[in-house]
Protein backbone atom coordinates (compact mmCIF):
# COMPACT_ATOMS: atom_id res chain seq x y z
CA UNK A 1 0.00 0.00 0.00
CA UNK A 2 1.40 3.56 -1.23
CA UNK A 3 1.97 5.80 2.06
CA UNK A 4 1.58 9.83 1.62
CA UNK A 5 3.47 11.81 4.29
CA UNK A 6 0.91 15.19 5.06
CA UNK A 7 2.49 18.37 5.80
CA UNK A 8 -0.11 21.02 7.18
CA UNK A 9 -0.18 23.30 10.30
CA UNK A 10 -4.00 23.35 10.34
CA UNK A 11 -5.61 19.97 11.29
CA UNK A 12 -8.75 20.67 9.34
CA UNK A 13 -6.76 20.56 6.63
CA UNK A 14 -5.61 17.04 7.76
CA UNK A 15 -9.23 15.75 8.68
CA UNK A 16 -10.12 16.75 4.58
CA UNK A 17 -7.52 14.85 3.20
CA UNK A 18 -7.81 12.11 5.15
CA UNK A 19 -11.04 11.87 4.12
CA UNK A 20 -10.93 12.49 0.13
CA UNK A 21 -7.60 9.91 0.01
CA UNK A 22 -8.61 6.90 2.58
CA UNK A 23 -11.36 5.35 0.10
CA UNK A 24 -8.29 5.33 -2.43
CA UNK A 25 -6.86 2.84 -0.66
CA UNK A 26 -3.55 5.04 0.11
CA UNK A 27 -2.05 5.01 3.67
CA UNK A 28 -1.72 8.72 5.55
CA UNK A 29 0.81 10.20 7.86
CA UNK A 30 0.68 13.77 9.40
CA UNK A 31 2.82 16.38 10.76
CA UNK A 32 2.53 19.91 11.77
CA UNK A 33 5.50 21.68 10.73
CA UNK A 34 8.85 20.68 8.31
CA UNK A 35 10.74 20.05 11.40
CA UNK A 36 8.60 16.91 12.77
CA UNK A 37 7.92 15.73 9.05
CA UNK A 38 11.58 15.31 8.16
CA UNK A 39 12.25 13.74 11.42
CA UNK A 40 9.37 11.46 10.57
CA UNK A 41 10.56 10.39 6.84
CA UNK A 42 14.24 9.71 7.87
CA UNK A 43 12.54 6.86 10.57
CA UNK A 44 9.37 5.95 8.46
CA UNK A 45 10.05 6.87 4.61
CA UNK A 46 6.88 7.46 2.58
CA UNK A 47 6.30 6.95 -1.09
CA UNK A 48 5.03 10.69 -1.19
CA UNK A 49 5.15 13.61 0.75
CA UNK A 50 2.31 16.37 0.32
CA UNK A 51 3.36 19.41 1.93
CA UNK A 52 1.98 23.03 2.71
CA UNK A 53 4.47 25.83 1.40
CA UNK A 54 3.50 28.11 4.28
CA UNK A 55 4.27 27.13 7.99
CA UNK A 56 6.53 27.89 11.34
CA UNK A 57 8.93 27.23 11.51
CA UNK A 58 10.37 25.30 8.95
CA UNK A 59 8.19 25.95 5.94
CA UNK A 60 7.40 23.70 2.80
CA UNK A 61 10.56 25.00 0.59
CA UNK A 62 12.88 24.22 3.20
CA UNK A 63 11.43 21.18 4.20
CA UNK A 64 11.60 20.19 0.51
CA UNK A 65 15.80 21.12 0.37
CA UNK A 66 16.54 18.98 3.58
CA UNK A 67 14.54 16.12 2.22
CA UNK A 68 16.38 16.04 -0.98
CA UNK A 69 19.36 16.22 0.70
CA UNK A 70 18.62 13.40 2.61
CA UNK A 71 16.89 11.34 -0.34
CA UNK A 72 17.09 12.72 -3.64
CA UNK A 73 14.91 10.33 -4.40
CA UNK A 74 11.75 11.58 -2.43
CA UNK A 75 8.93 12.80 -4.23
CA UNK A 76 7.24 16.02 -2.64
CA UNK A 77 4.42 18.21 -3.67
CA UNK A 78 3.59 21.23 -2.67
CA UNK A 79 0.40 22.67 -1.56
CA UNK A 80 0.14 26.58 -1.83
CA UNK A 81 -2.65 28.96 -1.68
CA UNK A 82 -0.93 32.24 -3.01
CA UNK A 83 -2.26 33.64 -6.65
CA UNK A 84 0.88 33.69 -7.80
CA UNK A 85 3.15 31.04 -9.04
CA UNK A 86 6.31 32.83 -7.69
CA UNK A 87 6.31 30.16 -4.92
CA UNK A 88 5.08 26.90 -7.18
CA UNK A 89 8.11 27.48 -9.58
CA UNK A 90 10.90 27.91 -6.76
CA UNK A 91 9.02 24.87 -5.52
CA UNK A 92 10.00 23.28 -8.86
CA UNK A 93 13.65 24.82 -8.61
CA UNK A 94 14.54 22.89 -5.55
CA UNK A 95 12.94 19.25 -6.73
CA UNK A 96 9.26 19.37 -6.23
CA UNK A 97 7.57 16.64 -8.44
CA UNK A 98 4.75 19.27 -8.34
CA UNK A 99 2.56 21.76 -6.78
CA UNK A 100 -1.27 22.07 -6.12
CA UNK A 101 -2.75 25.84 -6.11
CA UNK A 102 -5.48 26.01 -3.05
CA UNK A 103 -8.35 25.80 -3.26
CA UNK A 104 -8.14 22.70 -5.58
CA UNK A 105 -10.45 20.42 -6.79
CA UNK A 106 -10.50 16.60 -5.24
CA UNK A 107 -9.96 14.93 -9.41
CA UNK A 108 -6.62 17.14 -9.32
CA UNK A 109 -5.46 16.04 -6.09
CA UNK A 110 -6.05 12.57 -6.49
CA UNK A 111 -4.50 12.82 -9.95
CA UNK A 112 -1.52 14.61 -8.75
CA UNK A 113 -0.92 11.75 -6.14
CA UNK A 114 -1.48 9.47 -8.78
CA UNK A 115 1.36 10.43 -11.05
CA UNK A 116 3.83 11.34 -7.97
CA UNK A 117 3.04 7.39 -6.63
CA UNK A 118 3.74 5.95 -10.52
CA UNK A 119 6.49 8.41 -10.66
CA UNK A 120 8.12 6.71 -7.33
CA UNK A 121 7.23 3.17 -8.69
CA UNK A 122 9.21 3.52 -11.54
CA UNK A 123 12.35 5.16 -9.97
CA UNK A 124 12.51 2.31 -7.71
CA UNK A 125 12.39 -0.20 -9.90
CA UNK A 126 14.81 1.54 -12.38
CA UNK A 127 17.35 2.10 -9.27
CA UNK A 128 16.46 -1.78 -8.29
CA UNK A 129 17.44 -3.05 -11.98
CA UNK A 130 20.24 -1.27 -12.88
CA UNK A 131 22.23 -0.69 -9.36
CA UNK A 132 25.51 0.14 -10.68
CA UNK A 133 26.80 0.14 -13.91
CA UNK A 134 27.51 -3.37 -14.82
CA UNK A 135 31.48 -3.75 -16.70
CA UNK A 136 29.65 -3.85 -20.19
CA UNK A 137 27.34 -0.77 -19.77
CA UNK A 138 30.60 1.44 -18.67
CA UNK A 139 32.36 0.14 -21.45
CA UNK A 140 29.37 1.48 -23.74
CA UNK A 141 30.18 4.96 -22.14
CA UNK A 142 33.73 5.15 -23.09
CA UNK A 143 33.35 3.32 -26.77
CA UNK A 144 31.01 5.99 -27.24
CA UNK A 145 33.01 9.59 -25.87
CA UNK A 146 36.46 8.32 -25.95
CA UNK A 147 39.09 9.70 -24.42
CA UNK A 148 41.17 10.11 -21.09
CA UNK A 149 40.76 14.01 -20.54
CA UNK A 150 39.07 15.34 -17.01
CA UNK A 151 36.28 16.69 -18.44
CA UNK A 152 35.17 13.15 -20.99
CA UNK A 153 36.04 11.54 -17.43
CA UNK A 154 33.49 13.32 -15.30
CA UNK A 155 30.87 13.31 -18.38
CA UNK A 156 31.02 9.80 -18.45
CA UNK A 157 30.81 9.46 -14.65
CA UNK A 158 27.92 12.12 -14.54
CA UNK A 159 26.12 9.86 -17.54
CA UNK A 160 26.00 6.61 -15.41
CA UNK A 161 24.91 7.71 -12.87
CA UNK A 162 22.02 9.62 -14.24
CA UNK A 163 20.94 6.34 -16.37
CA UNK A 164 19.58 5.00 -12.97
CA UNK A 165 17.22 8.06 -12.55
CA UNK A 166 13.91 8.57 -14.11
CA UNK A 167 13.80 12.21 -13.55
CA UNK A 168 14.28 14.92 -16.41
CA UNK A 169 17.84 15.78 -18.05
CA UNK A 170 18.47 18.29 -19.99
CA UNK A 171 21.71 18.30 -22.03
CA UNK A 172 23.51 21.54 -22.99
CA UNK A 173 26.57 21.93 -25.33
CA UNK A 174 27.66 23.31 -28.65
CA UNK A 175 26.54 22.05 -31.91
CA UNK A 176 27.64 18.53 -32.72
CA UNK A 177 29.45 18.33 -29.35
CA UNK A 178 27.24 14.91 -28.59
CA UNK A 179 24.06 15.85 -27.88
CA UNK A 180 22.52 12.33 -29.05
CA UNK A 181 24.82 10.36 -28.41
CA UNK A 182 24.62 10.75 -24.42
CA UNK A 183 20.68 11.14 -25.00
CA UNK A 184 21.37 7.07 -26.37
CA UNK A 185 23.16 5.88 -23.85
CA UNK A 186 20.94 7.67 -20.64
CA UNK A 187 18.57 5.59 -23.01
CA UNK A 188 20.15 2.22 -23.10
CA UNK A 189 21.29 2.14 -19.81
CA UNK A 190 18.49 3.26 -18.17
CA UNK A 191 15.48 1.57 -20.20
CA UNK A 192 14.16 -1.94 -20.34
CA UNK A 193 15.47 -3.97 -23.56
CA UNK A 194 13.34 -2.77 -26.41
CA UNK A 195 11.78 -0.07 -24.98
CA UNK A 196 11.16 3.14 -27.49
CA UNK A 197 13.51 6.05 -27.78
CA UNK A 198 11.62 8.65 -29.48
CA UNK A 199 13.06 11.83 -31.17
CA UNK A 200 11.58 15.13 -31.70
CA UNK A 201 13.36 18.17 -33.37
CA UNK A 202 11.76 20.76 -32.56
CA UNK A 203 14.02 23.65 -34.46
CA UNK A 204 12.71 21.39 -37.52
CA UNK A 205 8.85 20.96 -36.79
CA UNK A 206 6.28 23.47 -38.13
CA UNK A 207 3.43 24.80 -35.32
CA UNK A 208 1.06 22.13 -36.86
CA UNK A 209 3.95 19.16 -36.51
CA UNK A 210 4.24 20.20 -32.95
CA UNK A 211 0.58 20.04 -31.94
CA UNK A 212 0.24 16.96 -33.79
CA UNK A 213 2.97 15.32 -32.22
CA UNK A 214 4.55 17.00 -28.78
CA UNK A 215 1.14 18.98 -27.63
CA UNK A 216 -1.99 16.64 -28.58
CA UNK A 217 -5.01 17.89 -27.79
CA UNK A 218 -6.21 18.85 -23.59
CA UNK A 219 -3.04 18.11 -22.81
CA UNK A 220 -2.68 14.67 -23.43
CA UNK A 221 0.69 14.98 -25.32
CA UNK A 222 0.79 14.52 -29.44
CA UNK A 223 1.88 10.91 -30.87
CA UNK A 224 5.63 10.81 -29.82
CA UNK A 225 4.37 11.66 -26.70
CA UNK A 226 2.03 8.46 -26.04
CA UNK A 227 4.62 6.95 -28.52
CA UNK A 228 7.15 7.63 -26.20
CA UNK A 229 5.32 5.47 -22.58
CA UNK A 230 7.64 3.13 -21.08
CA UNK A 231 11.12 4.88 -22.64
CA UNK A 232 12.27 7.80 -23.69
CA UNK A 233 11.06 11.17 -25.31
CA UNK A 234 14.46 13.43 -26.73
CA UNK A 235 13.69 16.92 -27.43
CA UNK A 236 16.13 18.36 -29.64
CA UNK A 237 17.46 21.97 -29.93
CA UNK A 238 14.40 22.82 -27.39
CA UNK A 239 15.40 26.31 -27.11
CA UNK A 240 13.71 27.02 -30.55
CA UNK A 241 10.14 25.70 -28.85
CA UNK A 242 7.94 28.78 -29.66
CA UNK A 243 5.82 30.39 -26.65
CA UNK A 244 2.36 28.95 -27.46
CA UNK A 245 4.15 24.97 -27.00
CA UNK A 246 6.52 26.34 -24.11
CA UNK A 247 3.79 26.80 -22.28
CA UNK A 248 1.02 23.98 -23.54
CA UNK A 249 4.21 21.33 -22.71
CA UNK A 250 3.81 22.49 -19.12
CA UNK A 251 0.19 20.93 -19.36
CA UNK A 252 1.44 17.44 -21.16
CA UNK A 253 4.33 17.09 -18.70
CA UNK A 254 1.91 18.11 -15.65
CA UNK A 255 -0.15 14.93 -17.34
CA UNK A 256 2.36 12.50 -18.49
CA UNK A 257 5.34 13.27 -16.50
CA UNK A 258 5.27 9.54 -14.88
CA UNK A 259 5.06 7.39 -18.20
CA UNK A 260 8.24 8.55 -19.94
CA UNK A 261 11.94 9.37 -19.20
CA UNK A 262 12.50 13.40 -20.94
CA UNK A 263 15.36 14.00 -22.14
CA UNK A 264 15.85 18.03 -23.94
CA UNK A 265 19.20 19.02 -25.72
CA UNK A 266 20.17 22.53 -26.37
CA UNK A 267 22.89 24.84 -28.29
CA UNK A 268 22.73 27.73 -25.90
CA UNK A 269 22.29 29.02 -21.97
CA UNK A 270 18.52 27.81 -21.31
CA UNK A 271 18.95 29.38 -18.17
CA UNK A 272 20.09 33.05 -19.70
CA UNK A 273 17.39 32.44 -21.96
CA UNK A 274 14.90 31.71 -18.82
CA UNK A 275 16.54 35.18 -17.24
CA UNK A 276 15.63 36.96 -20.26
CA UNK A 277 12.31 36.00 -20.45
CA UNK A 278 12.67 34.43 -23.95
CA UNK A 279 12.10 30.87 -22.76
CA UNK A 280 8.98 29.60 -20.04
CA UNK A 281 10.18 29.77 -16.75
CA UNK A 282 8.29 26.82 -15.40
CA UNK A 283 9.12 24.85 -18.05
CA UNK A 284 12.85 25.34 -17.89
CA UNK A 285 12.72 24.22 -14.54
CA UNK A 286 10.75 20.99 -15.05
CA UNK A 287 13.73 19.90 -17.50
CA UNK A 288 16.62 21.39 -15.76
CA UNK A 289 16.16 19.48 -12.92
CA UNK A 290 19.28 17.42 -13.90
CA UNK A 291 21.74 19.47 -16.42
CA UNK A 292 24.21 18.06 -18.20
CA UNK A 293 27.19 20.42 -19.68
CA UNK A 294 28.74 18.65 -23.07
CA UNK A 295 32.51 19.93 -23.19
CA UNK A 296 33.38 21.28 -26.80
CA UNK A 297 36.15 19.35 -28.69
CA UNK A 298 38.53 21.67 -28.23
CA UNK A 299 37.94 21.91 -24.66
CA UNK A 300 39.49 18.51 -24.51
CA UNK A 301 41.65 18.45 -27.75
CA UNK A 302 43.97 15.57 -26.15
CA UNK A 303 41.31 13.03 -26.50
CA UNK A 304 41.70 13.42 -30.18
CA UNK A 305 44.14 10.38 -30.18
CA UNK A 306 41.61 8.12 -28.50
CA UNK A 307 39.06 9.57 -31.14
CA UNK A 308 41.35 8.65 -33.94
CA UNK A 309 41.78 4.81 -32.61
CA UNK A 310 37.94 4.77 -32.01
CA UNK A 311 36.82 6.42 -35.68
CA UNK A 312 39.77 3.88 -37.16
CA UNK A 313 37.70 0.50 -34.77
CA UNK A 314 34.03 1.49 -35.94
CA UNK A 315 34.34 3.64 -39.50
CA UNK A 316 37.34 3.55 -40.97
CA UNK A 317 37.24 2.34 -44.78
CA UNK A 318 39.71 2.98 -47.29
CA UNK A 319 40.32 1.13 -50.64
CA UNK A 320 44.08 0.70 -50.43
CA UNK A 321 44.52 0.37 -47.16
CA UNK A 322 43.14 -1.07 -43.95
CA UNK A 323 42.08 1.81 -42.04
CA UNK A 324 42.99 0.37 -38.76
CA UNK A 325 46.72 0.47 -39.81
CA UNK A 326 46.56 4.27 -40.60
CA UNK A 327 48.45 6.46 -39.15
CA UNK A 328 48.90 10.10 -38.22
CA UNK A 329 52.16 12.22 -38.34
CA UNK A 330 53.07 13.78 -35.28
CA UNK A 331 52.45 17.46 -37.53
CA UNK A 332 49.08 16.03 -38.21
CA UNK A 333 48.11 15.14 -34.64
CA UNK A 334 49.25 18.92 -33.30
CA UNK A 335 47.14 20.62 -36.44
CA UNK A 336 44.22 18.68 -35.50
CA UNK A 337 44.86 19.79 -31.90
CA UNK A 338 45.05 23.14 -32.89
CA UNK A 339 41.92 23.46 -34.74
CA UNK A 340 38.99 24.78 -32.95
CA UNK A 341 36.36 22.75 -34.17
CA UNK A 342 33.18 24.88 -34.09
CA UNK A 343 31.34 21.53 -35.24
CA UNK A 344 32.75 19.26 -32.85
CA UNK A 345 32.61 16.25 -32.80
CA UNK A 346 30.38 16.22 -36.21
CA UNK A 347 33.03 18.00 -37.86
CA UNK A 348 35.75 15.66 -36.07
CA UNK A 349 33.68 12.73 -37.75
CA UNK A 350 33.39 14.72 -41.40
CA UNK A 351 37.31 15.60 -41.79
CA UNK A 352 38.51 12.41 -40.58
CA UNK A 353 36.12 10.50 -42.85
CA UNK A 354 37.52 12.10 -45.89
CA UNK A 355 40.92 12.15 -45.36
CA UNK A 356 41.16 8.70 -44.21
CA UNK A 357 38.63 7.43 -47.37
CA UNK A 358 40.53 9.30 -49.77
CA UNK A 359 44.50 9.04 -48.93
CA UNK A 360 47.00 7.29 -50.87
CA UNK A 361 49.64 6.96 -48.29
CA UNK A 362 49.23 4.41 -44.97
CA UNK A 363 50.84 7.87 -42.91
CA UNK A 364 48.99 11.06 -42.84
CA UNK A 365 51.06 14.49 -42.63
CA UNK A 366 49.34 17.97 -42.05
CA UNK A 367 49.69 18.35 -45.39
CA UNK A 368 46.82 16.05 -46.20
CA UNK A 369 44.45 17.82 -43.98
CA UNK A 370 42.05 20.11 -45.50
CA UNK A 371 42.31 23.47 -45.67
CA UNK A 372 40.00 24.40 -43.26
CA UNK A 373 41.68 22.49 -40.13
CA UNK A 374 44.89 24.43 -41.08
CA UNK A 375 43.24 28.02 -40.27
CA UNK A 376 43.28 29.40 -37.09
CA UNK A 377 41.27 32.09 -36.23
CA UNK A 378 43.57 33.59 -33.77
CA UNK A 379 47.85 33.16 -34.49
CA UNK A 380 49.95 32.28 -31.08
CA UNK A 381 52.87 34.79 -31.01
CA UNK A 382 56.39 32.87 -31.28
CA UNK A 383 57.79 34.68 -28.40
CA UNK A 384 55.10 32.90 -26.22
CA UNK A 385 57.16 29.46 -26.92
CA UNK A 386 60.66 30.70 -27.40
CA UNK A 387 63.69 30.89 -24.56
CA UNK A 388 64.31 34.40 -23.42
CA UNK A 389 67.53 34.46 -24.78
CA UNK A 390 66.21 33.44 -28.73
CA UNK A 391 63.45 36.50 -27.83
CA UNK A 392 66.38 39.11 -27.53
CA UNK A 393 67.93 37.21 -30.90
CA UNK A 394 64.93 38.26 -32.78
CA UNK A 395 64.89 41.37 -30.88
CA UNK A 396 68.19 42.44 -32.67
CA UNK A 397 67.42 41.16 -35.63
CA UNK A 398 64.58 43.35 -36.12
CA UNK A 399 66.42 46.86 -34.71
CA UNK A 400 68.54 45.85 -37.40
CA UNK A 401 66.17 45.71 -39.99
CA UNK A 402 65.07 49.28 -38.80
CA UNK A 403 61.74 47.75 -37.66
CA UNK A 404 60.93 46.26 -41.19
CA UNK A 405 58.92 43.01 -39.39
CA UNK A 406 58.65 41.83 -43.29
CA UNK A 407 62.66 41.58 -43.79
CA UNK A 408 63.43 40.36 -40.20
CA UNK A 409 60.91 37.89 -40.87
CA UNK A 410 62.66 36.68 -43.84
CA UNK A 411 65.79 36.29 -42.38
CA UNK A 412 64.65 34.66 -39.35
CA UNK A 413 62.93 31.90 -42.09
CA UNK A 414 59.40 32.75 -40.01
CA UNK A 415 55.93 33.65 -40.88
CA UNK A 416 55.49 37.37 -40.14
CA UNK A 417 52.24 36.94 -38.13
CA UNK A 418 54.54 35.12 -35.46
CA UNK A 419 56.03 38.76 -34.54
CA UNK A 420 52.77 40.06 -33.41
Amino acid sequence: MASILIVDDLISIHEMLAAVIHPTGYATAFATDGEKALARYKTEKFDLVLADIDMKPMDGLTLLKQLKQYDPGVVVIIMTAYASTDSAIQALKFGAFEYLQKPFRVDELMQTLKSGLEFRRVSLEREASLGAPSAGRAGDFEARFPGESAKIKRLITQLQKLAATHTPVLLSGELGSGHEIAAELLHTAGSAPNSPLVRLDCRLSSEQSLRDSLLGPNGAGGTAVQAARGGTLLLQNVQCLPQFAQMELVTVLRNNSAQFRLICATEEDLEKLTEEGKFHEELFYRIAALPVQLPSLRERAGDIPALLRSFFTVRGTNPQFDARQIEFSEGALATLRAHRWPGNLAEFTQVISQVISTTDTRVITSAQLPLRVHELKTWPALADFLSDQKKQYIARVLQACGGDRVKAAQILGIDILCLD
